[in-house]
């Protein structure tokens, strides 16, 4: 099978072009490393998905360049754009619209004209819900989208059940609150981990009781392929998140014990547009995936932990 990955010098998107070489199918990895959030990090992850067997590597822009070579696949994995509530506010409005709402415009049309129309599946957010409230979020509750960002991943829902009218196979995915390997430096675990390693106090935001539903990155790869190859409703949104919601702060005491650190908090103001609870119903993907997440939290975390030490190790060793 032929499959596409955009986004795939990301945090998810490097892992799930990972585990669809690995299982011998031919990848097109595709990425514009200049327009991540963090360009150095996303230009070394770049060189890493590109020499790796099995994959072949093209920069493409989605939101301005040809798209033919991205929609000549059996499958199309859209994990490309611009995440992040935090970022999404000011002048990171037209920055969201543009490589999340435009970028996936272009490519459903693209997808839409290929003589062959393969299957796309598209990253959502658990943030078109808002925050959670007394249950765990359903697929079919009303969407709430408090922040630019969840606007914009809203108005990608659109758009695919639009495209899913006319006849193309998408599937919607709903992540929440993705940690793991990898993760991006500007996300709270990573942010985290390197702060306590440095013996400096903890970035939070807010009180730390806000909560999620915390979901490694391992599971995520796992519904994702398991969307791939399923025959879903066209257009149907999927949750893929762990069904236990954790606080910040037991989050923070779990990942502390295991590095064996005393918590030291710096405290910030919340960020504008920020759930307060993350609650991820997952009976439909249990249900029309065969898929449950199967690492819980303090696992994952230190799995996360020895991910960053590794990366220290490395770097010791080349200044050495």
């Amino acid at each position: 099978m032929r499959v596409v990955v955009t986004g795939a010098a990301g945090f998810i998107g490097s892992h799930v072009a990972d585990a669809l070489s690995g299982a011998g199918h031919e990848v097109l990895a595709v990425d514009a490393p200049a327009r991540s959030l963090a360009p150095a990090v996303a230009r070394r992850a770049w060189a890493e998905v590109a020499a790796r067997p099995g994959v072949a590597a093209a920069e493409i822009d989605l939101a301005v360049d040809a798209l033919d070579a991205v929609a000549a696949a059996d499958v199309v994995v859209h994990l490309a754009g611009r995440p992040g509530v935090r970022d999404s506010w000011g002048p990171g409005r037209a920055v969201a619209e543009r490589d999340n709402v435009t970028a996936t415009r272009r490519l459903l049309a693209a997808c839409a004209r290929a003589r062959r129309r393969p299957k796309v599946v598209i990253a959502s957010s658990s943030s078109v819900y808002g925050s959670a409230r007394r249950r765990p979020n359903r697929e079919g509750d009303p969407l709430n989208p408090a922040s630019p960002y969840a606007v914009s991943k809203v108005e990608v829902e659109r758009l695919g059940r639009l495209a899913a009218d006319d006849g193309l196979r998408v599937v919607l995915l709903r992540y929440f609150s993705v940690y793991g390997p990898r993760q991006r430096p500007d996300m709270a675990f990573h942010r985290f981990v390197e702060a306590a390693l440095d013996g400096r106090p903890l970035p939070v935001f807010g009180d730390g009781l806000r909560s999620r539903s915390f979901t490694h990155v391992r599971d995520v790869v796992t519904a994702t392929l398991a969307a791939a190859a399923a025959d879903l409703p066209p257009g149907i949104a999927v949750n893929v998140g762990h069904p236990d919601h954790v606080a910040v702060r037991d989050a923070i005491a779990m990942l502390t014990d295991a590095l064996g650190v005393r918590p030291e908090i710096q405290r910030a103001a919340p960020v504008a547009g920020d759930a307060t609870r993350t609650w991820a119903d997952i009976a439909r993907a249990r249900d029309l995936l065969g898929w449950t997440p199967s690492i819980g939290l303090r696992d994952g975390l230190e799995d996360q932990i020895s991910w960053h030490r590794a990366l220290r190790t490395t770097a010791e060793v080349r200044v050495g």
